[in-house]
């Protein structure tokens, strides 16, 4: 059967000389919710642009594959990249605002994003008021400025999901937003996933947020999925010390009184490729070759590790 979702070995350099993948590798099933964590230049959003080939122009996808439902993303003429874009790929992203044009109502917006299916004003609103946006009229009839960021949010969401996407990305879309409105706005789009069995990967830095809402948990660390696995198992037994770090730096995860453990030093800026693992300048429990061994993919009965540590493999 084929997965709705490969990323094989994928490597992604920057015009600056910064590389943000440095051999990612997750599969993902038709239907799972995914959460993608991990700190600031972990290279999750690099890895959610390139999904629907949207990596910027100054950004080279130098070595891998990624493919959808086995078609390779990177082997797609323009014209085939933008249907894919347009019928079987959503996406949602962090600033509400300026992902939607500031000349355009909203509801003309919408119209074109339906393109025929049920494209009328009644389809419009329909779209609109399955966002939960409670005057789906007046909405359609504004313009994007003329929004909340929460109901701009709704907006997009409405747009990415109108089409019934196969896979949803997801891009920390809450994080523009109130505190008191972030748990509907993930309502919205958990909700409309659900109903259209759409595939969920949401990059997040929130994992007490994911935790609640994924079956699946991948940890990005210095451009590498470091570890994934179903989301209980990972929060309750981490094989990977970046995990275990993370977890220990959870404000909600601390008993009342406990100091929280920062995790020391800062996330890698790599140039090329790790010659270890890159976690190992802040890692507690690492080897003296880990600094120079590239870990390499260790499959677990329960997870993927990348992790000279790692209990021996399956099989």
């Amino acid at each position: 059967m084929t997965e709705a979702l490969e990323i094989d070995a994928l490597e992604v350099d920057y015009e600056n000389g910064v590389r943000a993948l440095d051999g990612a590798t997750l599969t993902v099933s038709a239907g799972e919710t995914v959460g993608i964590v991990g700190e600031s230049g972990s290279g999750k959003s690099t890895l959610g642009a390139a999904i629907g080939g949207l990596l910027p122009s100054s950004a080279r996808l130098t070595a891998g594959e990624i493919r959808v439902k086995g078609e390779a993303v990177d082997r797609l003429r323009p014209s085939e990249l933008r249907e894919l874009r347009r019928n079987r790929l959503g996406f949602v992203f962090q600033e509400p605002i300026a992902s939607l044009d500031p000349t355009m109502r909203v509801g003309k917006q919408v119209e074109l994003v339906l393109r025929g299916k049920g494209s009328g004003k009644d389809g419009v609103l329909a779209h609109l008021e399955r966002a939960r946006l409670t005057d789906p009229l007046r909405v359609a009839r504004s313009y994007p400025h003329q929004l909340s960021g929460g109901m701009a949010q709704r907006v997009a969401i409405a747009m990415a999901m109108a089409s019934e996407p196969e896979i949803l990305v997801a891009d920390e879309p809450t994080a523009a937003l109130d505190a008191q409105i972030r748990e509907d706005v993930l309502d919205v789009i958990f909700s409309l996933a659900a109903e259209a069995g759409t595939t969920i990967l949401w990059l997040s830095h929130d994992l007490p947020a994911v935790s609640k809402r994924c079956s699946r948990i991948a940890v990005m660390y210095g451009g590498r999925v470091v570890e994934s696995g179903a989301a209980a198992d990972v929060l309750k037994a981490p094989q990977h010390p970046y995990t275990a770090a993370l977890l220990r730096a959870v404000p909600s995860a601390a008993a009342e009184g406990e100091r929280l453990e920062p995790i020391p030093g800062q996330p890698p800026v790599l140039t090329g490729p790790a010659q270890g693992c890159a976690f190992a300048p802040r890692c507690p429990d690492a080897l003296d070759t880990c600094g120079t061994s590239r870990p390499p993919l260790v499959r677990l009965a329960d997870r993927d590790v990348l992790c000279l540590r790692a209990p021996e493999p399956v099989g």
